[in-house]
């Protein structure tokens, strides 16, 4: 638990990878997983003379995130080169954007009513990437990331606490997925996220001394990270120490902090307009024209299956953590209006499924929307019973057997007349006499008892709705003598 004397200010910086064919300044594939260094040219490993040519796409994608956000959209935008040294950048400098990024302002809105402002969204080349070996082997570089278009969104300093910014963070995350910007897989460095974190007392209005943690990954780590984080700086105020403005690692494995280096500001970057790239006129027709493709998005999904469906907020958020999963509930729901039964089988059969194959982005490889909307046609209709409907289910996932035929091959659809389950329920009654010596005292103990025994005698062919209502029918005449 913090010490309530201080407060703690958060503001994120959060990088997300486009989708593109090709890198921004380059023709080279924007692929991930290919073989170390296959994928790079002059232009973007930075060799003498070679010149970059801007990626039309990576712009269009940059303002559909924005205007995803409610970003403004600058008439002008401008690349610069920004300077630092390090070795998974070969040209010694970034081409990136300062003084005229593409999008400015925005905001997203929290559950609490919290609105986080949204300073800017600019469009820049991603660096390559380092491979830490054995010390005997040193560090590699594999430069096939180096050039991959990369926006970065940075938000005001408006977040208070750990919960706050993973909210925003997959807010961010299902609007990039949705509008198709990006794809957001963290575990391949897809988005990533630097934290500035600062503490100040309650009652002061200037804000503290921040660090700064690169490249979180996970939103399990930015929350661990800035609570660790927060819980250091105001044990140092504490002890009377000042904080310093540093760069710091975090380790998710020790689940500790450490000091990198100093802090840098965008000065000593020394920022200065790129000479090899012009100026990017952006037309309110070109707004426009891109406005007018953005798609149903997250938030608009969750308002209509709550507000139009009637789904628990709580289902809404599930079927929308992933836009794949979205997608194949409403085919589904084209098919079989039942809203809240498809919820419920995507999110106990199909999800759990899922998890074994994480790989998997289409569940109609897992079952086709045909076939779950059959199980759940038969099911609805009591031609098969609950427990029979999720044997069917294993059996025909990652097949392209038809559900309707595998449920005749098994014997599992009811063909029984009415006059035949009665006979059965007086057969049961009669050969367990017993049990009705406790009806009055618990009926539906008994009712649930003799109906399990139709059941099994018919090996489930029976149904249960109409089983129980014949039992409830008989029994009473068994009571009068």
């Amino acid at each position: 638990m913090l010490s309530s004397k201080y407060d703690v200010v958060i503001g994120l910086e959060i990088h997300a990878e486009l989708n593109t064919k090709t890198k921004v300044f380059c023709s080279c594939k924007n692929t991930f997983g290919e073989e170390p260094n296959t994928n790079c040219c002059p232009v973007c490993v930075g060799l003498p003379g070679a010149l970059p040519v801007l990626n039309k796409k990576a712009v269009e994608n940059t303002i559909k995130a924005g205007l995803s956000v409610g970003c403004s959209i600058n008439n002008l935008a401008v690349f610069e080169r920004k300077n630092y040294f390090y070795p998974d950048l070969s040209k010694a400098y970034q081409i990136s954007q300062l003084v005229r990024p593409i999008c400015i302002g925005g905001n997203i809105k929290l559950d609490n009513g919290k609105t986080i402002r949204i300073n800017r969204i600019h469009l820049e080349e991603d660096a390559g990437k380092l491979i830490h070996k054995t010390k005997t082997i040193g560090t590699l570089v594999d430069y096939n990331r180096g050039g991959i278009p990369l926006i970065e969104l940075v938000t005001e300093p408006d977040f208070s606490n750990a919960d706050e910014a993973v909210e925003f963070l997959d807010k961010l995350r299902r609007t990039y997925i949705y509008s198709g910007v990006a794809n957001c897989k963290m575990e391949e460095g897809g988005m990533r996220c630097d934290v500035n974190i600062s503490v100040k007392p309650h009652d002061s209005k200037e804000l503290g001394i921040r660090t700064e943690m690169k490249n979180l990954n996970s939103f399990k780590m930015v929350k661990r990270a800035i609570e660790y984080e927060s819980k250091r700086q105001i044990e140092e105020l504490e002890k009377g120490n000042k904080i310093i403005q540093q760069t710091r690692k975090w380790d998710d494995n020790k689940g500790k902090s450490f000091a990198l280096r100093s802090k840098e500001n965008s000065h000593d970057y020394r920022y200065f307009p790129d000479p090899d790239l012009l100026t990017v006129e952006i037309t309110q027709e070109d707004v426009e024209k891109i406005r007018s493709t953005l798609p149903e998005l997250a938030q608009d999904r969750i308002k209509k299956y709550v507000e139009i469906y009637n789904l628990p907020l709580y289902d809404a958020k599930i079927l929308t953590n992933e836009k794949f999963v979205s997608d194949y509930f409403e085919e589904c729901l084209n098919l079989y209006n039942n809203p809240k039964q498809i919820s419920n089988w995507i999110m106990t059969e199909l999800l759990k499924v899922l998890k074994d194959k994480p790989n998997c982005e289409n569940l109609n490889e897992i079952i086709t929307k045909e076939n779950l909307v059959s199980i759940l046609e038969l099911l609805d209709s009591k031609q098969i019973t609950r427990p029979n409907s999720k044997i069917l289910f294993e059996n025909i996932c990652f097949t392209s057997k038809n559900a309707k035929d595998v449920a005749k091959e098994l014997g599992m659809l009811s063909s029984l007349s009415d006059e035949e389950i009665k006979d059965f329920v007086k057969q049961v009654i009669n050969t367990n006499p017993d049990a009705i010596l406790d009806f009055e005292k618990n009926p539906n103990k008994v009712i649930m008892f003799y109906t399990g025994k139709v059941m099994a005698l018919t090996k489930g062919k029976a149904n249960p709705i109409t089983t129980q209502s014949f039992i409830k029918e008989i029994l009473p005449n068994y009571l009068k003598k």
